[in-house]
């Protein structure tokens, strides 16, 4: 799947953009808020699963190119480390371009079936590395294989962070041709949705 085919096909009728924080009120949450679609009308966010990898800089270049944000879903070391130093010089130019960057856990592991410790590990440990890269604490987490539960609720209300879901899936990290995908997105956009939260990955058939 081209990044641009699928940014300029978005462009008609939906403004894309990067996740947007949802503005809690003063009252605590005891449990994460969940996102699975935009909370805007009429917007499109962008997301991409999996990095950093070699291709983040033909994804961002072609974001910037017509003036849309992505946010960026990191791993911490799941196809490669995020300390790498190739790995940090990508999330630092996705960052340097305006994109968002957020957490997809250290290790891409289910965090339905891990206890407390574990799951706090896996937020951690992608936190300080983001911290460390680009000065930042992300503010959503995309769940692997979108398996959560109230632990993971809880203890991601208790670090400051969201959930961010989907509600299309490119299919591109399955085998899927590009044109294939191109030919899902037409099919999702001739539907008029209001708002899309799509799926994608920092992989090269997005790329």
């Amino acid at each position: 799947m081209k990044t641009s085919s699928i940014v300029v096909l978005l462009s008609f009728g939906l403004s894309v953009s990067a996740v947007h924080r949802h503005r809690p009120g003063p009252v605590k949450r005891q449990l994460a808020q969940v996102f699975s679609n935009c909370t805007v009308p009429n917007t499109v966010a962008l997301t991409f699963d999996d990095g950093p990898s070699i291709y983040a800089r033909n994804i961002s270049d072609t974001l910037t190119k017509y003036n849309v944000k992505g946010t960026f879903f990191y791993n911490g070391n799941n196809r490669g480390c995020i300390y790498d130093q190739d790995n940090m010089a990508n999330v630092r130019y996705v960052y340097g371009q305006g994109h968002q960057v957020a957490s997809h856990t250290w290790g891409h592991r289910d965090l339905a079936t891990l206890g407390s410790d574990e799951v706090r590990d896996e937020m951690r440990r992608v936190e300080e590395a983001l911290q460390r890269i680009v000065g930042v604490v992300p503010a959503f987490m995309r769940p692997p294989y979108e398996s959560y539960n109230d632990n993971v609720r809880t203890i991601a209300a208790a670090r400051g962070q969201s959930l961010v879901l989907w509600d299309f899936d490119a299919g591109d990290d399955d085998g899927k041709p590009p044109a294939n995908t191109i030919r899902d997105y037409i099919d999702i956009i001739n539907q008029h949705p209001s708002t899309l939260l799509p799926l994608n990955h920092e992989i090269e058939t997005t790329a």
